[in-house]
């Protein structure tokens, strides 16, 4: 999950804009998460699902989740803020995160005839969802020690420097995720993936 953080105070503070920042941010989210293998499975407002499958899916989802930081403190945030320059006086701080978890999925379709909607259960998008509402200042990506267990080194480190700080995250704890991994870090996006 991708997730803009206190997007109800933007939305409270002025639609219009509020409206203008969630269509770009779900547009690059979504770009970037299809350009490293996900695909797009939900939006829930301000926040985006995807799902990746495969041998280095969790590899892919953290490179997604990297990219999306890039694209968020170089490109959306400095626009928007030039822009709107009514947004530096504001209630309304430019942030949002990514949380990743990885995991069997069981998919059900839920509703009633012609209006249904596919629905995800499993700790993995439940996990995902909750790492990506934590608000911690300067880190916007969380993954939990399964997902960090499985990654590329190239999702690990840069330069060799690492790139994911280990944490306790008591909130988890009755999920077995008491540990997770916490980044500011951040790939820069390219057309290749």
């Amino acid at each position: 999950y991708a997730d803009l953080a206190d997007s109800t105070e933007l939305a409270l503070y002025d639609q219009e804009i509020a409206s203008e920042v969630y269509k770009s941010y779900l547009l690059g989210t979504t770009r970037i998460i299809r350009a490293n293998g996900g695909q797009i499975r939900s939006f829930d407002g301000d926040r985006v699902m995807g799902v990746f499958t495969g041998d280095r899916k969790n590899t892919s989802a953290v490179k997604a989740a990297l990219k999306i930081n890039y694209f968020f403190i170089h490109v959306l945030k400095p626009q928007f803020l030039a822009f709107y320059n009514r947004l530096e006086s504001s209630p309304f701080k430019f942030a949002q995160c990514a949380g990743i978890d990885t995991g069997e999925v069981r998919i059900a379709r839920a509703g009633i005839r012609n209006n249904n909607d596919l629905v995800w259960v499993g700790r993995a998008p439940n996990i995902a969802a909750k790492l990506s509402s934590i608000r911690e200042a300067g880190f916007s990506s969380y993954i939990t020690a399964e997902v960090f267990g499985k990654l590329h080194a190239s999702a690990k480190f840069f330069n060799g420097n690492a790139m994911w700080e280990r944490r306790s995250w008591a909130r988890g704890n009755p999920y077995g995720t008491g540990t997770v991994y916490r980044s500011s870090w951040w790939l820069k996006p390219s057309y290749a993936g």
